[in-house]
């Protein structure tokens, strides 16, 4: 495998030979360690478009295995995300995939979580080192982490939507943007909430505990 200065792959913002194929690389696989809780047994990273011809070239191997292992963009440990990947006893591989129609710089994650729960997300690296995630667990979505995002796993029953709110609105929680997602009429659905400002612990948890909800995960991209 080639090597990389530290300037190949991290800049100031790890703009890299490419900032599609480093930084927002990286994202995506940010986004995936949040939504696991950083726990990640085993990893595998699908290869769509261009990621699949140049990942190598482009760093965007080592950047998806930094995301995964909790490095954010600018984190200079990513040169050696291989290394420390199988230091952690991080199962991973890479493969080549025809994921359809969507976009050229496009990985779906499969993860295997210390307890066998498997996690799947979807996701593309659309330019600028910005990041579209289209797909959890084959619920198709959409949210992009440029505000504190939370991702609200939940049953599709009466009211839980308004349960959520009321309890942003105890924390003088501003919500920018709001989406709501479902398999099917009455079964998995999510919520996804980005707010004007940054989500506490007490917030978090109190809604995790809240009727009908399965999990909450709080996403916050630099």
């Amino acid at each position: 495998m080639q090597d990389f200065s530290i300037f190949d792959i991290v800049g100031p913002n790890m703009i890299g030979p490419s900032s599609s194929h480093t930084a927002g690389a990286c994202k995506l696989g940010y986004v995936a360690y949040k939504l696991a809780r950083g726990d990640v047994k085993e990893v595998v990273f699908r290869l769509h478009g261009s990621f699949a011809k140049t990942y190598k070239g482009h760093g965007t191997d080592k950047a998806l295995l930094g995301g995964i292992l909790g490095f954010e963009a600018d984190d200079e440990r990513i040169r050696n995300s291989f290394q420390l990947a199988k230091e952690k006893g991080l199962i991973f591989r890479f493969e080549e995939a025809d994921l359809g129609e969507e976009h050229p710089n496009t990985v779906r994650i499969d993860i295997v979580k210390g307890n066998d729960v498997k996690l799947t997300v979807l996701g593309s690296s659309v330019g600028g080192g910005n990041i579209k995630i289209t797909e959890i667990d084959g619920v198709e979505l959409e949210f992009t982490g440029e505000y504190p995002t939370l991702i609200i796993s939940h049953n599709d029953t009466p009211g839980v939507t308004g349960k959520v709110t009321s309890i942003l609105g105890q924390y003088d929680v501003n919500i920018a943007f709001m989406q709501v997602y479902r398999d099917s009429k009455g079964k998995k659905a999510f919520m996804i909430i980005e707010t004007d400002s940054s989500i506490d612990t007490d917030l978090l948890t109190h809604i995790r505990e809240t009727d009908q909800i399965v999990n909450a995960f709080l996403v916050t991209i630099k």
